[in-house]
């Protein structure tokens, strides 16, 4: 969440609910809504870090809020993530690994865990199919964000095929 706070305050100072509101706006519901607590512990460490500054602004009939701006280091750690490629796909899989070991042990049989697996990805890609259909279609962000999941599982799906055919 560090980083999505530096690139949303990048954009303008902020406090925390607008912080929060920004989120949730920009990605709706394909992105968990988050826990205001986290935001300002989030904010508290990278302020410690010398990534944002905040400023104290009072208010009449409120408490004074803080608002936080992006400092010169912040600006250049977000650019370094922006710049960094994404993680790609990963080699050792979780799943993989009890594919080939759990039945080493006597403990699994490979079939049944190529079916757990699939009822599980398929579970996951019924709820990604009505997230879709509750997500305001006005919501770009949103829409490829679920599309990208959905994506992501078919492949696994049909890799779970190919395990099938070539392990059980």
């Amino acid at each position: 969440m560090r980083l999505h706070l530096l690139a949303l305050l990048a954009k303008e100072p902020a406090h925390g609910y607008e912080l929060k509101q920004a989120l949730e706006q920009t990605f709706g519901s394909a992105y968990p809504s988050p826990n205001i607590g986290q935001i300002y512990v989030t904010l508290g460490r990278l302020e410690k870090d010398g990534l944002v500054r905040a400023v104290d602004v009072e208010q009449s009939n409120r408490p004074n809020k803080k608002v936080y701006y992006l400092t010169g280091k912040g600006r250049d750690a977000l650019t370094d993530w922006v710049d960094e490629p994404t993680e790609g796909p990963r080699v050792r899989d979780e799943f993989f690994m009890k594919l080939v070991l759990a039945p080493l042990t006597g403990i699994a049989d490979r079939m049944a865990l190529i079916n757990r697996q699939r009822r599980h990805y398929l579970a996951l890609m019924r709820d990604l199919n009505e997230l879709a259909e509750r997500t305001d279609q006005g919501n770009q962000v949103a829409l490829l964000l679920i599309e990208g999941a959905m994506l992501h599982l078919q492949a696994d799906l049909d890799w779970l095929e190919r395990c099938q055919e070539d392990l059980a």
